[in-house]
C-alpha cells in the first residue's frame, strides 16, 4: 500500500499509460492496489510470471540453494531443481517478453509489478550485460526501480537506470 501511495503522487505529476504485472496471485494482488490507486486498467502479462521453478515451487528457498549448490545464478546453464528454468533461459525469455513491452509502449510511460528476478532480467536486457555474468543486485520485496529512456539534444539515445531497490517507502515516519 505505501508504494501505491508514493507511485499516486508521481502519477499525477506525470502519469503512467498502463500497468501491467504477471500471472500469479501475489502479483495480481500487488496489481489490483496499484490499478485502484492509480485508476489505470491492470494488463496481465503471462511474460512476467517470474521463473518456472519445477519441484522447487512452494519450496524454503534455503533448501533449493542448499541443494542445487547456491542461487540460480551460480550454475546458470542448470536447473536448479527438476522442470526449473536455467537461470540463463529465464533471463532470455524474460529479457524477450520486456522487450516486447518496451516496443510496444515505446512512447508511454508503463508500470511493472513484478518479482525481483523481472527487475534482474531488466537489468540485464538494458544494461546489455552478458549471460553468466558474475554479479549481481539486490532487490528488496516491495521495492521500487526505475529506467529512463533518454535521449540526449543530438537524439541520442539509451536506458539509463534512475533508481535501484528504493525502499524509502517503506521507513516508517518517525513520531513527533
Amino acid at each position: 500500500m505505501q508504494a501505491a501511495l508514493r507511485l499516486s503522487v508521481e502519477h499525477s505529476a506525470a502519469p503512467f499509460t498502463a500497468l501491467y504485472t504477471g500471472p500469479r496471485l501475489r502479483l495480481e494482488q500487488t496489481g489490483a492496489i496499484l490499478a485502484e490507486t492509480l485508476d489505470l486498467p491492470l494488463h496481465i502479462e503471462p511474460g512476467l510470471d517470474g521463473p518456472i521453478h519445477g519441484e522447487a515451487d512452494g519450496r524454503p528457498w534455503q533448501e533449493v540453494k542448499a541443494v542445487h549448490g547456491g542461487g540460480p545464478h551460480i550454475r546458470p546453464d542448470s536447473p536448479w531443481a527438476i522442470g526449473s528454468d536455467t537461470w540463463n533461459a529465464y533471463l532470455r525469455r524474460a529479457g524477450h517478453h520486456l522487450l516486447e513491452l518496451i516496443t510496444r509502449h515505446s512512447t508511454d510511460r508503463i508500470l511493472i509489478a513484478a518479482h525481483g528476478e523481472i527487475v534482474l532480467a531488466a537489468h540485464t536486457l538494458l544494461l546489455g550485460l552478458p549471460e553468466g555474468t558474475a554479479s549481481g543486485f539486490t532487490v528488496d520485496h516491495a521495492s521500487l526501480t526505475r529506467w529512463h529512456h533518454h535521449q540526449n539534444r543530438r537524439g541520442q539515445q539509451r536506458w539509463m537506470l534512475d533508481r535501484h531497490n528504493d525502499t524509502a517507502h517503506l521507513v516508517p515516519e518517525a513520531a513527533s
